[in-house]
């Protein structure tokens, strides 16, 4: 009994039930976390939804997942994510850092869903994908900004975001690829900000994700 009651404990803890989502890689704003000085393996700040709130504060929102907000701490010098020009990139989509690679050695990776798996008319809720299955799944974009990853990311707004790939039938996989448009411009020497953003359809709270992180274009062709 006391080692069942420690395995949902743990479960919990891992955001392994009812969690919500993001897409986990080490170019992401708040990877370990909102404590300064600590590295969280088991952060999950960065699944926070935005819910029920106006555009002056969602916005807002969407870079400050806790207090202290997202954007004071940015992912560790050098780290990016990388934007093959023609090519794909891949995150890690998951409800928790410790369901990720980027944790724990990878002990706790969370299993992915069968294809054809589906809680139809209901919706499925652990991983709590906002959908019945992968058919009826929203879809996922990324967008990017070319004000220079150097600078206060306060400075991306909805007007210099432009999206510039889209995920159709995610979140699904803990593994998730985008494809990357040839002619995608250069980014400044210090790099983008991107942002990865989640409208589910149905099934559950209107929930919308955002989450910022550093890019930059590799193989670039166009400026």
């Amino acid at each position: 009994m006391q080692s069942n009651l420690r395995l949902l404990t743990l479960l919990i803890n891992l955001g392994l039930v009812h969690a919500h989502m993001a897409a986990w890689h080490r170019g992401m704003y708040c990877l370990n976390g909102t404590t300064p000085g600590v590295d969280n393996e088991n952060a999950s700040e960065a699944v926070r939804p935005v819910y029920q709130l106006p555009k002056s504060e969602w916005w807002s929102t969407s870079f400050s997942c806790a207090l202290p907000s997202c954007d004071e701490f940015p992912p560790a010098p050098g780290d990016f994510i990388e934007l093959p020009a023609g090519g794909s990139f891949t995150v890690e989509i998951a409800g928790n850092r410790g369901q990720t690679s980027l944790s724990y050695g990878g002990k706790y990776i969370a299993n992915d869903l069968a294809d054809d798996y589906s809680e139809s008319p209901n919706c499925i809720t652990s991983p709590n994908y906002h959908t019945q299955n992968k058919t009826t799944a929203a879809g996922t974009v990324f967008a990017i900004s070319y004000q220079a990853s150097e600078c206060d990311i306060k400075q991306v707004t909805a007007e210099n975001l432009v999206v510039f790939t889209v995920k159709y039938h995610t979140p699904w996989n803990r593994l998730t690829s985008y494809n990357v448009p040839a002619a995608l411009p250069a980014c400044p020497d210090d790099g983008c900000h991107c942002v990865w953003g989640w409208v589910p359809n149905h099934c559950g709270q209107p929930n919308m994700y955002m989450h910022p992180y550093k890019c930059k274009v590799i193989g670039a062709t166009s400026s």
